[in-house]
């Protein structure tokens, strides 16, 4: 079977900065493979083109510029906001604002956002809402270990069921 709309895959990969002698950013672990059904959006769109038609047992080596990624660093996503904003019961939380952590966080629309604390600061916290990968190139490496059909239940729910997915 290949790789195609409504099809699970597990595959394991090696993720490495701009070339395959780039900087190791994350790879899989003996075992334990990314497990995802292609074509629900869980994966970046590139990523998934780069494996249509692939069966189990194929190698794959590709690169994914930064713009078909997680897109460009924006500076502008570096914002300064108030540290009243995250004081809680008049104290501020230390343990949640060091510097390299990610925290959630709503706009005033009430959407979730994802910042990293930069700075904290007498009166505001640096936070980056940038992703941690927007700027980057992409490198992968890896092997399909198998595909199969989707279940239908699976298509429905969007995402796979069982060993290497959601449990329900």
């Amino acid at each position: 079977m290949v790789i195609d709309q409504h099809t699970v895959v597990s595959l394991h990969y090696k993720l490495q900065e701009d070339d395959a002698n780039g900087q190791l950013i994350e790879q899989t672990q003996e075992g334990e493979p990314l497990t995802f059904l292609f074509g629900a959006g869980q994966m970046i769109p590139e990523f998934e083109a780069k494996l249509e038609g692939k069966s189990a047992g194929d190698h794959f080596a590709f690169g994914i510029l930064h713009t078909d990624a997680y897109g460009p660093y924006e500076e502008e996503a570096v914002v300064a906001l108030p540290i009243s904003i995250f004081m809680h019961e008049g104290q501020l939380d230390h343990e949640l604002l060091k510097p390299g952590q990610m925290i959630p966080l709503r706009d005033e629309e009430g959407n979730l956002l994802y910042g990293t604390v930069e700075e904290v600061r007498n009166d505001s916290v640096i936070m980056d809402f940038n992703h941690p990968m927007a700027g980057i190139d992409l490198y992968f490496t890896g092997q399909i270990e198998s595909v199969r059909a989707a279940t239908a239940e699976e298509i429905e729910h969007g995402h796979v069921h069982g060993l290497g997915g959601h449990q329900h």
